[in-house]
């Protein structure tokens, strides 16, 4: 495969970029940033999303072994909730760019204007970019560890299976429980649950 670093030769420091956690119910949604040693490859990086549990955990412990800078934000359900989940999302990115030292950085899909090194964002870039492909991993192997410590907090919901994303259990769960304070309240599913309880005084 032929990654677009190829095309940034010229470029010593590329940052790439990427989240995990845009749709969940509850949890926060993670931003990793990863720099990689100029030709960097691995046989397995990819998008975090075509690779197993076990493949992912193993690209993460080669990432943090070999890369030259990792960075994670976590923006939790109050800023997302405030911010809406793209704009705490791009303020993430705009943070890891201040706090890398790069000089290029390479996005999924997340257009950036103004910053100090040129950024380019890419439609499917986890799939085209080693950097932001391993940027993915580190982000989704990180929220499903903070996803597995909330369910034995609130073993109720089911976090341990589905991530706090809207399957049919998370769902049922929410009903016959109500929220807990990891849930995004500005998000469909749980404001549902909200509002009716708020007009009522129950909150």
């Amino acid at each position: 495969m032929a990654w677009l670093e190829n095309d940034y030769v010229e470029y010593e420091r590329i940052l790439g970029i990427d989240e995990a956690g845009r749709g969940p119910l509850a949890g926060p949604c993670i931003v990793a940033g990863v720099i990689l040693p100029k030709g960097f490859s691995h046989p397995l990086i990819n998008d975090s999303k075509q690779l197993s549990a076990k493949q992912r955990e193993l690209c993460f412990k080669d990432i943090v072994i070999h890369a030259l800078w990792v960075g994670v934000v976590e923006v939790m359900p109050e800023t997302i909730d405030r911010r809406n989940i793209y704009q705490a999302t791009k303020d993430a990115n705009i943070h890891l760019i201040e706090l890398a030292h790069a000089d290029l950085c390479l996005t999924d899909a997340m257009a950036i204007q103004n910053q100090k090194i040129p950024v380019y964002d890419f439609i499917k870039g986890d799939s085209r970019s080693i950097s932001i492909a391993a940027a993915s991993i580190i982000a989704k192997v990180s929220r499903d560890a903070i996803m597995v410590y909330y369910d034995e907090i609130y073993p109720q919901y089911g976090f341990k299976q589905h991530k706090g994303y809207p399957t049919k259990a998370h769902i049922e769960a929410l009903n016959t429980y109500g929220i807990c304070p990891i849930h995004r309240l500005s998000y469909g599913p749980v404001a549902n649950i909200v509002k009716p309880n708020l007009f009522n005084g129950n909150l």
